[in-house]
């Protein structure tokens, strides 16, 4: 069952899928997207990685854009070059100040390190996977409860079938049983799927201490586990890792932080010990 945040985000997000529809049609899109390279995979170790994050605003923290006068540019080749295997850009307006200029400024900074960008953002339509793949990114984000399953399938499949990566993110058990289901049955394509615990509360926004441990049992084993929010330090990095996950999401600690490349370096070093 969606909250009452998740149902408000994803109203708005029809809103902005008709305006684009308008603007922008499908096959347009399409026409688009055939005369672009292959996008950037993950960029994976083999060991505990990281996917860091760029947004302006958060929900449970306020104005993030204002704690240091780094671009966002900057920061986002900051990120690539500390070795992050994915950034993430939130494109999401009216709560998180984001847009897709972001997200194509983000894909244009990485290139030349070839590191993927991820559209995050409250996915409703399949049209905006595509959206994300014309910008260039390499992955989006899909959360599960947001839509019923046919809905949610085809966003997935959207996203494979242009070789984009899907970060689904789960809020308990249930969401990680339905991410289970969808992962069996693309098995052949389980390297570009992982699957994340969001620790944060629907109602209040804020973490939930312990949630990333007691679901981490539950998580499927034959594709990347992501911790996802509540990861802010070094000793947080090895926590999560100690529990399972082969990566975390990282984003308003990073934002808040002078020099990210150091608690980057310094929360990949903690998490593969």
């Amino acid at each position: 069952m969606s909250s009452d945040f998740l149902q408000s985000m994803a109203d708005s997000s029809r809103q902005r899928v008709a305006v684009a529809k308008a603007m922008l049609g499908t096959n347009e899109l399409l026409a688009r997207i055939r005369e672009l390279p292959p996008p950037p995979p993950l960029r994976r170790s083999g060991r505990f990685d990281l996917i860091c994050e760029v947004k302006l605003r958060s929900p449970a923290v306020g104005d993030l854009q204002s704690a240091h006068a780094t671009s966002a540019t900057d920061r986002v080749l900051a990120y690539g070059r500390a070795g992050a295997a994915a950034v993430s850009v939130l494109t999401e307006p009216s709560r998180f100040d984001g847009s897709m200029a972001h997200l194509e400024a983000a894909v244009q900074a990485l290139v030349s390190l070839s590191v993927p960008a991820m559209r995050k953002d409250f996915l409703v339509d399949s049209y905006q996977v595509l959206e994300a793949r014309a910008a260039g990114a390499g992955g989006v984000l899909v959360i599960l409860r947001m839509l019923p399953r046919p809905q949610l399938e085809q966003l997935v499949d959207t996203a494979l079938a242009h070789r984009l990566f899907v970060l689904l993110e789960a809020f308990d058990e249930a969401d990680i049983a339905l991410a289970q289901s969808l992962v069996a049955a693309r098995l052949e394509q389980r390297n570009l799927l992982l699957v994340g615990v969001n620790c944060r509360d629907l109602v209040t926004l804020q973490v939930v201490p312990g949630r990333l441990e007691m679901l981490a049992p539950a998580l499927p084993r034959d594709v990347a586990r992501v911790a996802e929010s509540g990861v802010t330090t070094p000793a947080d990095a090895a926590r999560v890792a100690a529990a399972g996950y082969d990566l975390a999401l990282v984003g308003s600690a990073l934002m808040q932080h002078a020099d990210p490349s150091v608690l980057i370096a310094t929360m990949l070093k903690a998490g593969r010990v």
